[in-house]
């Protein structure tokens, strides 16, 4: 089996690989199965990443919610920790933690429900997953277990089996741009 490192390594060449174009569609077909989806409709939180350099675009999944009345969240990487915080709409992001947009001036979501959006850099489809390395999600989601957890990622992410750990918190859900993968 590969390594985190080297499985990180050949996902980011395919996704700098991947064009604007390629990444859209692909992301426009991962939302319109979010949206449908009975736990996303009922979740009176949402709560999202916001895509950085390829990852699934999450604008118009976060545009749904709104226009769904749902509450909407975004972390903030402070120190060691994710903070989620609470946004109306997009203004109130800023450039963060490796220049990704982070809300600023927001009230703290302490909701201890709602669906949770988990980003990653690689999947397999036991759903185990590699972030990015250094524990924002894991440690999150290890303090906040209500939460639905629905990883997003691109079928190029997809390993027939990746490393992990059995404190590893695994998403109840995985979707690409071609399936579902639950638990």
């Amino acid at each position: 089996m590969e390594t985190k490192q080297s499985i990180r390594r050949e996902v980011f060449a395919r996704r700098k690989m991947a064009d604007e174009t390629e990444i859209t569609a692909k992301s426009d077909l991962i939302f319109q199965k979010l949206i449908q989806l009975p736990e996303f409709l009922k979740a009176e939180y949402f709560f999202a990443y916001m895509d950085f350099k390829k990852e699934v675009m999450t604008a118009k999944m976060i545009e749904k919610a709104f226009a769904l009345g749902k509450k909407v969240a975004v972390p903030k990487v402070e120190g060691e920790n994710m903070i989620f915080y609470e946004i109306c709409d997009f203004s109130r992001l800023e450039s963060g933690y490796f220049g990704i947009p982070e809300p600023e001036g927001c009230k703290e979501c302490t909701a201890q429900s709602g669906f949770l959006l988990v980003p990653g850099v690689a999947f397999d489809t036991q759903r185990h997953r590699i972030g990015y390395g250094k524990g924002f999600y894991d440690r999150y989601l290890a303090a906040h277990p209500e939460f639905f957890k629905a990883a997003v990622a691109f079928e190029f992410q997809l390993f027939d089996e990746v490393p992990y750990e059995k404190t590893d918190i695994l998403p109840d859900l995985l979707i690409t741009e071609n399936r579902l993968i639950r638990g």
